[in-house]
């Protein structure tokens, strides 16, 4: 394999063949790693600015402190990283349906392994996040813990989605199910690689108050122009 392209994990999982490669970036010079099921790519760390936008936004709709945090999604971890950067947060809850990807990070073969694994607050939760919302929450060690924020970036929309778990989970029993899980007042929170929404934001204001649809903007140097995201939030009433 050329030194520009390395393929450094590659397991089957319940969902298809995950990999992670890191290859070299010929323009800036710079590892890029990527994340694939299959032949689709889910993440790179060429473009994190959505995945800390999620944790940033979301946070910063939750009050109080001593926060207790479920990010569901592990990727490539920048949404877990950027959200131990806030000090309020006491406990955070990674929840990842594929064992491959948490066992890169406990290896360190990820950028951001080492920042999560060596954070006492921080806790890796092997599962799968659509079941353990609609069952006893994202907690096997405390059932029914409610989190001040729940920090969601699996699908890539709530119409483009990974696999057959989540289909029909973004509307309202779902997103019912996921709130059943929050404290009054906590903040749910989503990214979207699709424009915003209507139908999911009618959805949202049925179970949660002071929606917002969040359109971010980064810069895109493949494509030479900016690349855009949404992130949805909504209060626990």
């Amino acid at each position: 394999m050329s030194l520009r392209l390395e393929e450094l994990g590659f397991a089957p999982t319940p969902i298809g063949d995950v990999s992670l490669r890191r290859r070299l970036d010929t323009v800036t010079g710079e590892q890029i790693f990527e994340v694939k099921l299959g032949d689709e790519f889910l993440m790179s760390s060429m473009f994190t600015a959505a995945e800390v936008a999620l944790s940033r936004i979301g946070l910063a709709r939750a009050g109080g402190n001593a926060l207790s945090v479920v990010v569901g999604g592990l990727g490539l971890g920048y949404t877990a990283a950027h959200a131990l950067e806030d000090p309020r947060v006491s406990i955070l809850i990674v929840v990842e349906l594929l064992e491959p990807v948490i066992d890169w990070h406990n290896r360190g073969l990820v950028p951001m392994g080492p920042v999560l694994t060596a954070d006492e607050r921080c806790r890796f939760q092997q599962g799968d996040f659509f079941a353990m919302s609609h069952g006893d929450g994202y907690d096997p060690r405390a059932p029914g813990r409610l989190f001040d924020a729940v920090l969601l970036d699996i699908d890539h929309s709530p119409r483009h989605v990974l696999a057959d778990g989540s289909v029909g989970f973004y509307g309202a029993e779902g997103m019912s199910a996921v709130a059943s899980h929050i404290t009054p007042g906590g903040v749910y929170a989503m990214w979207s690689n699709e424009p915003p929404d209507a139908a999911y934001v009618a959805v949202l204001d049925e179970v949660f108050d002071d929606v917002l649809a969040e359109v971010i903007t980064f810069p895109n140097p493949l494509q030479g122009r900016d690349a855009t995201a949404t992130i949805y939030s909504g209060i626990k009433g």
